[in-house]
Parts: structure tokens; C-alpha cells; sequence
């Protein structure tokens, strides 16, 4: 399961196991991801989703195989070097809030370069320019924790986007947020992997996401912004997790073709069996019967 670019991947995994407590979290799994590629990872709970995603960052070493970073081989790393890594190439959006509640909004977008001692000249231009990225340029000195949901996910968005990664890692970014906010975080997404060739590995349970983000490019306008549009994009993937291995990889039109049962799983999760069987009681039999009586 390789990129389709031939160039160096961005992440790869190579027969990657690991256990915890005597239970295999992930078999033998091996996937690459290339440059401004995405690959939608799905599956359902405890099918390995966040172990992956901890092990791409060098949060877990896997008991067998290789993680690839970018030409690096992080397994086996020292905490500082695997530091370095993160800091060089990645950034992260967790589904839970990770702001830090007692900064701005500029405070907690810039926090990744001041801890990098960057210059502050170059800070602050580029906090200016990912916070307008997201659509926050006007609310640099609000407190983070005065914001809404919808604005807090697009600080987090800002703050793993600063400086402009080579890799970014979604783990079910548009949690907890209503429709019209996560429509805005995916297009966002999308921006920042089609105009700065991010490469993405987005992890959700939602299929509807699969299907926005793969069919869905964002394109220069002549104005120098930039626009969302309908449009299929050949370099999304998805990969899907069953008990620790990959039940299905390939691309977002094969996935919902797929006959292959964890495929049907996810696409139509209470079968026609357990449909049939489903005993539901009439709630107005009781109110019926007593009318019957009456009469």
C-alpha cells in the first residue's frame, strides 16, 4: 500500500505490531502516505485508530516493525529526538479541546514557535497569517476559553498549522461541533491540503466526511484568496481498522463498492438480521385496548 507519487513518504509504517497487556492493538499493519496525500482512516471503537495515530507520532513504540517519518526511522528514538521531529514536521489536532484556557488567541497560535525560540518579527507575521488563515485575525487579544466552539476548533486548527507542516494528524476534528462549524474546520482542511501540499492522515468515524473531503479541492482564486469547490481528488485514501488490522484500503469510491463485511459494517452498521428481529412495542396498544373497553 504505497503512494501513488513515488516520492519519498511522508509517513510509513513497515509490519508495525504492538500489544498492551498481552492483547495486539495492531497487527502487522504497513501503509504509506505521500506527499500532500490524505488518507481517511476509519473503523470502529478500539479497532486502533488512536494507537496508530500515537505511534505516528512517537507517543508509542510498536513492539514489531518500523515508522517512517520523512526518510527518518523515529523507532527507537530518544524523546529528544523524537521532539525534534514533531517539532520539524508535524502538527496535531486532538478531538479533545487542548487550548490553553488563560492565553489569547495570539498567545496559544504562536505558542509552538516561542517554545522553538523563533525571532519574535517572524512570530508574529506568522501567527498573522495562519490566524487569518482560519478566519480569527480579527480576535488576536480575545481569551481563548470566551470563545465558541466553532472558534476554539479553528485555534487549535491554527495552532498546529503555525509555521506550515509537512504532516498533519486529525483525530476526529470536527467532534462536538454543529454542522455549519464543521463544514468550515473540513474546509479548512482542505485548504491547507491542497494549497500548502500538507500531507493528511484524518481520522473519523463520520462516512459523510470521507465523501466531503474527497470530493471537495480548494483552488486559488485570482484575487489571491482561495475557494472550496466540488471536485474529486485523486490522492484521498481509506484505510479501514478491524481488531488491530487493515480490513480494506483504497480509494473513497472502491471503499463504498466494497462487499467485503467490515466494509459493510461501517456503511450499514444494523444489518437486515438484526433489523427484522427488532421487537418494538406500540406505545397507543395500552390507550387503544382501554377505548375498546369503553365502548
Amino acid at each position: 500500500m504505497s503512494n501513488s507519487t513515488g516520492s519519498v513518504p511522508a509517513i510509513e509504517f513497515r509490519d508495525v505490531s504492538i500489544s498492551f497487556d498481552d492483547v495486539q492493538a495492531l497487527r502487522r499493519i504497513s501503509f504509506s502516505l505521500g506527499k500532500g496525500e490524505m488518507i481517511c482512516l476509519t473503523g470502529d471503537s478500539q479497532s486502533g485508530k488512536s494507537v496508530l495515530l500515537r505511534l505516528a507520532l512517537g507517543f508509542l513504540q510498536p513492539d514489531e516493525g518500523e515508522v517512517w517519518i520523512n526518510r527518518q526511522n523515529i523507532t527507537g528514538l530518544d524523546e529528544t529526538e523524537l521532539l525534534a521531529v514533531r517539532r520539524g514536521l508535524m502538527g496535531m489536532v486532538f478531538q479533545e479541546n487542548a487550548l490553553f484556557t488563560g492565553q489569547t488567541v495570539y498567545e496559544n497560535a504562536a505558542y509552538r514557535l516561542t517554545d522553538q525560540e523563533w525571532p519574535e518579527e517572524e512570530i508574529e507575521k506568522s501567527v498573522l497569517e495562519v490566524l487569518t488563515f482560519v478566519g480569527l485575525q480579527n480576535d488576536l487579544e480575545k481569551q481563548a476559553e470566551a470563545l465558541s466552539g466553532g472558534m476554539k476548533r479553528r485555534l487549535e486548527l491554527a495552532r498546529a498549522l503555525i509555521g506550515w507542516p509537512k504532516i498533519m494528524l486529525y483525530d476526529e476534528p470536527t467532534a462536538g461541533l454543529d454542522p455549519i462549524n464543521a463544514h468550515q474546520v473540513m474546509d479548512l482542511i482542505i485548504r491547507a491540503r491542497d494549497l500548502h501540499g500538507i500531507s493528511s492522515l484524518y481520522v473519523t468515524k463520520m462516512l459523510g466526511e470521507i465523501s466531503y473531503l474527497a470530493n471537495h479541492r480548494a483552488e486559488q482564486t485570482s484575487e489571491g484568496g482561495a475557494v472550496v469547490a466540488t471536485n474529486s481528488v485523486a490522492g484521498v485514501q481509506v484505510m479501514l481498522l478491524e481488531a488491530g488490522r487493515i480490513a480494506f484500503f483504497g480509494s473513497p469510491q472502491e471503499f463504498h463498492q466494497s462487499t467485503l463485511p467490515a466494509v459493510q459494517h461501517m456503511l450499514h452498521p444494523v444489518t437486515d438480521a438484526i433489523h427484522d428481529n427488532l421487537e418494538v412495542a406500540d406505545p397507543w396498544a395500552q390507550n387503544r385496548r382501554s377505548r375498546e373497553k369503553q365502548d
